[in-house]
């Protein structure tokens, strides 16, 4: 009976020095030692820093895929055109009021198409160019008419921008660039991904 008592006390004996140096070692790590501040510090810097990198890349070049001037200062900027397994491509990016007034977005936008001009301003007069298979997508409509883009659009501030997309069929998938076209912007030629 001594020795069970004797092993018992061994082994609870035993788990106490482990279960001490594991509770010093975690208020050391969090605590106001030397070592500990630095790691903690480290670490903080190296996700900062990751944290940065893709600010400092959303101002590089490189993530706009085309820029499309319109009328009354106003500018869209494409960054991204992806295409989805449900056989379309979103192209999205920012549309920006680069003037010094207010200004409304064209009704010219919606297109000419009676059904989607009844839904209401849109990016619905936008097309993608397949310059290969000489083809022209119009944006994707719902079974209501309603183009897949984005729709009633507000008044936009001086330096104000607005996070836009549209939706169309996608082109063969041999097909990695396309020509962006909006009534009244400039044209825009860019890279289909996935």
């Amino acid at each position: 009976m001594s020795i069970r008592f004797t092993t018992r006390a061994r082994g609870g004996l035993a788990a106490w020095p482990v279960a001490i140096v594991l509770a010093f070692g975690l208020v050391g790590c969090g605590g106001g030692g030397g070592d500990g501040d630095d790691k903690p510090e480290a670490s903080t810097t190296a996700s900062k820093s990751s944290e940065s990198k893709p600010d400092a890349q959303e101002g590089d070049t490189t993530e706009t895929l085309a820029e499309l001037k319109g009328p009354s200062g106003l500018f869209l900027k494409v960054t991204s055109a992806e295409r989805d397994a449900g056989g379309f491509i979103t192209v999205s990016g920012d549309l920006k009021n680069d003037g010094g007034k207010t200004v409304n977005i064209p009704a010219q936008l919606s297109g000419n198409e009676t059904e989607i001009i009844r839904n209401g301003s849109s990016l619905g007069g936008a097309t993608l160019v397949e310059s290969k298979g000489k083809k022209r997508y119009y944006v994707l409509r719902d079974t209501d008419g309603r183009p897949l883009t984005t729709t009633n659009f507000p008044a936009l501030k001086a330096g104000e921008s607005l996070p836009v997309f549209m939706q169309f069929p996608a082109p063969p998938a041999d097909a990695t660039e396309v020509t962006l076209q909006l009534p009244m912007f400039t044209t825009g030629t860019i890279e289909i991904s996935g």
